[in-house]
């Protein structure tokens, strides 16, 4: 089993663009409504357009976009992904830091959504 996670987002082909962008995925889908982004032909994480197709449970783009829930991946690119971030002026959060528990480095940063993003090195690259 691989998880799948889906975002509901506003604007379906700008952040299918930020994520390739940024995270170096690339499109399995496209459009305005839906779009699944692949990364080495795997989906990783899946787009849907707030109102699209009536499902009455992906919520409200009125309440607070992804209270709970992180976006974590793990790159090994990890110092060019830092330098992209960068470069993209993107909102980082926390980091990059070496997280002594896990033995990994993390960066957290928000998405245009609001979402927020954790992106790791593999364990025990330190």
């Amino acid at each position: 089993m691989y998880p799948q996670p889906l975002i509901a987002v506003a604007d379906v082909e700008k952040t299918s663009r930020w994520y390739q962008t940024i995270l170096g995925l690339q499109s399995g889908h496209g459009g305005k409504e839906y779009e699944q982004l692949l990364f080495e032909q795997r989906m990783v994480l899946q787009l849907h357009q707030w109102q699209a197709h009536e499902h009455p449970h992906i919520g409200k783009p009125e309440r607070i976009v992804g209270n709970g829930v992180l976006l974590w991946f793990e790159s090994a690119h990890f110092d060019q992904l830092v330098d992209k971030l960068q470069a993209h002026q993107v909102e980082i959060l926390e980091g990059p830091k070496y997280n002594p528990n896990a033995n990994h480095r993390e960066i957290w940063f928000k998405d245009p959504n609001g979402y927020i993003l954790v992106v790791a090195s593999p364990y025990g690259d330190i």
